[in-house]
């Protein structure tokens, strides 16, 4: 038996009467709808007991079809090669699902979501304040049912405020430290308060979705699928070729086409060229944050030239505009792959001497070990991903565990520490670096003639697609379900940074208020710069202002401490 007969042999033994419908579109996909009131059985036994990592989860109005909401689960069994979909039904007139948040942490926010947006509540959820919609949005209003339209614009309303949780008991004779909504570390409005005794953090809150754009609600009313590509594309920044990329495989699943191998071997290449810019970009942030600008100055300089090979590929910097379902636009002459080969030779005799040179500073080193800890246990716990996860001593890669591209047909080994650290966390994305440049040259070598695109007719409606990727950050996933009018009737991303952010509460425990910036950055997250963060002592009332300034000086000066 295949593995996904295996699993579907098991939970059928377990739980009789729990599945309504399975489904089994290739032998790495295992698609079943299962009684509400067995989902959190169901997801005690695929969490404990097969050890099922939680992606992300998917709401859908399909009422306008069948009559019903959808609530979807979608797991990863990572060792075993199997994306696991588990899928309950609900109705309107009773729109809840039970909570799984106390079996699985990092469910916490998918549940929030899928309320925010369809107004599903997750009965028996620990922490249901808003998440996605601004504090301003009203009441009733959810923004993912077909009744809402795309272009529908709220009232302002003044004065609104975030919900914010209550201090628990250790917290409430803390001083509090609002950090954001705009911070220096943070490339998208955050706000975090810290609750702080001293200088050490005793706790923390989160919250964010300030910069939710509603991409997802304009794929299934504006665009169709050959323009989604290039609004995914601008999910992120830094890693928008593999978030095009991943959409692309997930809509390429769902509908059975099958991608020309040369097309294949270039997503690779793109992804790879794209993982090294990015770590070298946090290398060089990282080491502002601490004070060591020389590291921030050489690893930007070293990175230069992968933004010029990238731009002579595609014609841009970033937003390449290279991925269209069941293929590629642009082809690697053998003078394009001459430059790769060229350049990537000289970055990485250069990274070598920076990464020698860092790992070797003893003070770098006392300012990252045993900071920002998470533990193996919370890691899998809360589902985080990427370097984050490997850090934390969890083996999980999606380029090796759901092999996709070219990457089944090269050789590789993940990148593993075990001290669950910042300085584990740089070691990895330095170690990846140079795995990226191998894994370059052997792409090339392999780089097979051929086709660039597939023919793609007529895409099916509902058929459903996930796309899974491994994105300098960790791993993103597309969820896809065919629609009419040629564009999906659902598409939902859930982009690395999501189960990261949810780790953060952790990793700030017993830390120092100056260890903030680089613990926060540690993870790579997704957002954008901001000015001041404002502290009130509760004692006093005397509120202060610290500046971006004031708050790198702080960090830097912890630095400083150590020399």
């Amino acid at each position: 038996m295949t593995t996904a007969e295996n699993v579907l042999s098991g939970i059928q033994e377990k739980f009789p009467a729990a599945l309504l419908k399975t489904q089994q579109p290739q032998t790495d996909r295992l698609y079943l709808t299962v009684k509400r009131e067995e989902i959190r059985p169901l997801t005690d036994y695929l969490f404990n007991t097969l050890h099922a990592r939680l992606i992300m989860s998917v709401g859908t109005d399909k009422t306008p079809i069948d009559g019903n909401y959808e609530v979807s689960y979608i797991y990863s069994l990572d060792s075993r090669n199997l994306i696991l979909l588990v899928k309950e039904l609900v109705p309107p007139n009773d729109p809840q699902v039970p909570s799984v948040t106390n079996i699985i942490p990092g469910a916490n926010w998918h549940e929030r979501e899928v309320y925010d947006l369809l107004g599903i509540k997750a009965e028996g959820h620990p922490d249901p304040r808003r998440l996605v919609v601004s504090d301003d949005w009203p009441e009733e209003v959810y923004p993912l049912r077909k009744d809402v339209p795309y272009n529908f614009r709220p009232p302002i309303v003044q004065e609104v405020k975030p919900p914010l949780r209550e201090p628990n008991e250790n917290e409430r004779k803390a001083t509090i430290l609002s950090v954001g909504p705009f911070f220096p570390t943070l490339e998208e409005p955050a706000y975090f308060r810290l609750f702080v005794e001293g200088e050490q953090i005793v706790g923390s809150d989160y919250r964010g979705f300030f910069a939710h754009r509603g991409i997802e609600k304009l794929t299934d009313t504006v665009l169709d699928y050959n323009q989604i590509p290039f609004m995914a594309e601008r999910i992120c920044g830094i890693c928008g070729f593999v978030h095009s990329a991943c959409y692309c495989m997930a809509v390429e699943q769902a509908a059975g086409i099958e991608v020309p191998p040369r097309a294949r071997y270039i997503r690779s290449i793109m992804m790879e060229l794209e993982r090294v810019h990015s770590h070298l970009l946090w290398l060089g942030l990282a080491g502002h944050y601490l004070g060591f600008d020389t590291v921030l100055m050489q690893a930007w300089r070293i990175r230069e030239p992968v933004m010029w090979l990238v731009e002579a590929i595609t014609g841009n910097r970033k937003t390449y505009g290279l991925n269209l379902p069941g293929g590629v636009r642009r082809d690697l002459t053998p003078e394009l792959c001459d430059q790769i080969l060229q350049t990537i030779e000289k970055m990485e005799k250069e990274t070598r001497e920076l990464v020698g040179a860092a790992v070797e500073d003893h003070t770098l080193k006392m300012r990252l070990e045993n900071v920002g800890r998470l533990s193996p246990e919370d890691a899998r716990k809360i589902c985080v991903v990427g370097p984050t996860a490997r850090a934390s001593g969890v083996d999980i890669d999606t380029r090796k565990d759901h092999p996709y591209c070219a990457f089944p047909e090269v050789k590789f080994k993940s990148a593993l520490q075990q001290s669950c650290d910042i300085w584990a966390r740089t070691l990895i994305r330095a170690e990846e670096t140079f795995t990226s440049f191998d894994l370059i040259r052997q792409l090339i070598a392999k780089l097979p003639p051929g086709e660039l695109m597939a023919n793609v007719g007529n895409i099916p409606p509902w058929r459903e697609g996930i796309g899974v990727a491994e994105a300098p950050r960790g791993e993103v996933a597309h969820y896809i379900l065919t629609g009419l009018n040629n564009r999906p009737y659902r598409w939902r991303v859930r982009a690395a940074t999501y189960p990261q952010l949810q780790a953060i509460p952790r990793m700030l425990e017993g830390m120092q208020v100056a260890d903030f910036p680089i613990i926060v950055g540690s993870i790579d997250p997704c957002f954008s710069c901001t000015e001041r963060v404002v502290t009130v002592d509760r004692a006093t009332k005397t509120p202060r202002i610290y500046t971006k300034k004031d708050l790198l000086a702080m960090s830097r000066q912890r630095t400083q401490a150590l020399r």
